[in-house]
């Protein structure tokens, strides 16, 4: 068996946001606000930039290897052992979904993803972009950090399309609900709701692989021109607008079905596992969050995992094989990776992030 844990480096992605200085720190040096807001971990997925397209922008390297390939490349030579045999012929060489941790200085224009049918009749992609957001703090920008999420009831698409059309910022945002978030709390963003993360947040992603984003504001909250393709893809604006799902509720009602509660699912005396984003939500990925404090062993699972510390540091052994990781790093644990313990007796926090399973998976 081939080494059962591998180290990918940092991965950093320009956007048409600023952020990027709580990512500094976050793994471990001053920081500083610019156009790299967001980090891809373990990423297998290339960013949608016009104008960008001669760099490799998304693709992450596994530093813990000589020469630091791509992952996509040392996946594609294995596809089996990373994503065990049942599941191999669905995936592919990608990874079927994409980690990201996102630091918001300004907030994000909204937006909404395509769901899978639509992805597959406009797109002419297999994959969506369903995700979820762990809130992981905030990064000093606001001094309340919120989210945008849901319409309220009542938006229809024509004054949805009478706002765009006006470029009516302010009532735009007044059709989404506006939701105060703090660390610890998790939200699952269905494809076709409409969303935006305000100034102030900072949190880690889980998401279908696609970098496909449908915006409504053609210039940025900090002043930035967006190049049209990156508001309708290239499909136009008609057919962006078709990409919402004009369903609205109310707070209460958003709340109950898109803010995820913690369950725990693992308890002894080295540590705790408790499942975020699971078929409660949905079937596209799933995210846990695992808190050690001493030895903790991790129940064998037959898929990839994606492992990013969030704070503390620690060991992961498994087959042999034992790697180094603190706050800030992302370490990919094979499918046919061995029963897996975490050796942290200061505290180690990690999100572990997984991929579809069998048929919900292209």
């Amino acid at each position: 068996m081939r080494q059962p844990l591998l180290k990918t480096g940092e991965t950093r992605v320009w956007r048409t946001y600023t952020g990027g200085a709580a990512l500094d720190v976050f793994h471990g040096r001053p920081g500083e606000n610019g156009s790299l807001p967001e980090d891809w971990a373990a990423s297998t997925t290339r960013a949608f930039n016009p104008g960008r397209e001669e760099l490799v922008e998304g693709l992450s390297r596994v530093v813990s290897l000589p020469g630091e390939p791509y992952l996509a490349d040392v996946i594609a030579e294995d596809p089996e052992g990373f994503f065990g045999k049942a599941h191999v012929g669905a995936f592919g060489p990608k990874a079927g979904f994409l980690v990201k941790l996102i630091d918001a200085a300004e907030r994000l224009t909204i937006q909404v993803h395509p769901d899978r049918d639509y992805a597959k009749a406009v797109l002419g992609s297999d994959y969506g972009k369903t995700e979820s957001w762990y809130i992981l703090g905030g990064n000093g920008a606001a001094a309340e950090p919120c989210i945008y999420m849901g319409f309220k009831p009542g938006i229809t698409r024509e004054r949805w399309k009478s706002l765009f059309e006006a470029q009516d910022i302010a009532g735009m945002l007044a059709c989404l609900h506006r939701i105060p978030v703090r660390a610890g709390e998790c939200y699952f963003i269905a494809a076709g709701m409409p969303h935006a993360i305000g100034a102030g947040c900072f949190l880690a992603e889980i998401q279908e692989p696609t970098d496909y984003t449908m915006r409504t504001e053609l210039v940025t909250p900090g002043g930035l021109r967006i190049d049209e393709r990156q508001c309708h893809q290239g499909v136009g604006y008609e057919r962006m607008l078709d990409c919402f799902h004009y369903c609205g509720e109310s707070l209460e009602e958003t709340l109950a079905r898109y803010r995820s509660e913690p369950m725990r699912v693992l308890e002894t005396a080295g540590g705790t596992v408790d499942s975020l984003i699971d078929r409660r939500q949905t079937d596209l990925f799933s995210m846990s969050r695992i808190r050690a404090s001493g030895e903790l062993t991790l129940p064998e699972e037959s898929c990839m995992r994606i492992f990013i510390a969030v704070e503390g540091e620690g060991e992961l052994r498994a087959g042999g094989c034992a790697m180094s990781v603190r706050r800030g790093e992302t370490v990919v644990a094979r499918a046919d990776c061995p029963e897996l313990t975490l050796h942290a007796p200061d505290g180690l926090t990690l999100l572990a992030c997984r991929p579809p399973q069998g048929a919900q998976n292209p």
